[in-house]
């Protein structure tokens, strides 16, 4: 059926687990039933990642994503041609891999923009790698933003019904405090409702998480709660936005999770990390909203370790590519 959803799947790091992963994913036909995947990635990485996954089909090439089969037994690849398997390390940072991978990203950029593939969902790239290949890309979100002339991408983590968005990614800590401004949680929490309506919410319940603990506790334990979070808080109100809190950090996700709220804002990377990945590791996905076009990815590494051992679980690459199905296809309807 034409009508389901055309996904681009990155294979990532050629080097990682990123294309056993993405053949291992591709091997569950509920995925057929609900979009149409399209690997971008190389021909000769995909032939080994399929040899370790145990795939039995075929690797189908196409020129296009109109030339695709879409059909459990055969991977469809638009193949990039840019790796050299013989030379391949797994395993290992390598410049040509992160160069490699980085092309990958821009064609599925590049395919969302000329709406021949209606969203994206990823495998792990290596930032060392990256850098080792010139480029000064810190991830894959930043990557998006500029190669989109998208000013403000936003992380959106989703287990279930969990949804975290974050004020603040790949800061220290002593920065990420610092980020925790009026102004800072304003802007996201604008951005956050604007997301999730998007994403199929009618009037979104966003949860903001406090920083300090017991959010402060009347300013006992700090004083950024009443100094920063609050206002902004009241400030979304004012806008219409649905917002709550600050609530304790140690009971906002829970709360969530019952469904009491739609989504919470996470103040700092790891706050939000560290509940979602503790819930179910292996689920939860990193959605990126604020682009033209939905991108969604795995919430794990490059895992060198285990690279070309054939070990690697693909149920984070699965939902990877089930969440960008289903948020296109709602995404397509609004």
């Amino acid at each position: 059926m034409k009508d389901r959803p055309l996904i681009g799947v990155t294979i990532g790091d050629p080097a990682s687990v990123g294309p056993e992963i993405t053949a291992k994913a591709l091997k569950d036909e509920s995925l057929y039933e609900i979009c149409r995947p399209l690997v971008i990635g190389d021909g000769g990485v995909m032939r080994k990642a399929m040899e370790l996954a145990g795939y039995k089909g075929d690797l189908h090439v196409v020129r296009d994503p109109g030339e695709g089969r879409y059909e459990p037994g055969a991977i469809d690849l638009y193949d990039l041609a840019n790796v050299d398997v013989q030379k391949l390390r797994m395993g290992e940072v390598q410049a040509v891999a992160g160069r490699a991978a980085y092309e990958y990203i821009e064609k599925s950029i590049r395919l969302a923009q000329a709406k021949e593939i209606d969203a994206v969902a990823t495998a792990p790239i290596n930032k060392v790698a990256i850098k080792a290949a010139g480029l000064s890309f810190i991830g894959h979100t930043e990557m998006f933003g500029e190669l989109t002339g998208s000013p403000s991408p936003l992380t959106m983590f989703q287990v279930e019904n969990l949804k975290i968005f974050f004020l603040s990614r790949h800061l220290s800590l002593r920065q990420a405090c610092d980020f925790v401004t009026r102004e800072n949680v304003l802007k996201t929490l604008i951005e956050s409702n604007k997301a999730l309506k998007e994403l199929g919410f009618a009037e979104p319940r966003i949860a903001v998480a406090g920083l300090n603990p017991h959010a402060g506790d009347n300013g006992l334990f700090g004083d950024e709660e009443a100094r920063e979070i609050t206002p902004a808080i009241q400030d979304a109100v004012n806008r219409g936005i649905k917002a709550s809190g600050p609530i304790s950090a140690d009971s906002v996700f829970q709360m969530v999770l019952r469904g009491r709220f739609d989504a919470v804002l996470s103040l700092y990377h790891d706050q939000g990390h560290i509940a979602s990945k503790v819930y179910d590791m292996e689920r939860t996905v990193s959605v990126t909203a604020g682009l033209p076009f939905i991108r969604t990815s795995v919430d794990h590494g490059t895992a060198f370790d285990i690279a070309g051992k054939g070990v690697a679980s693909a149920v984070s690459m699965v939902e990877a590519i089930r969440v960008a199905a289903e948020y296109a296809a709602i995404t397509a309807r609004n």
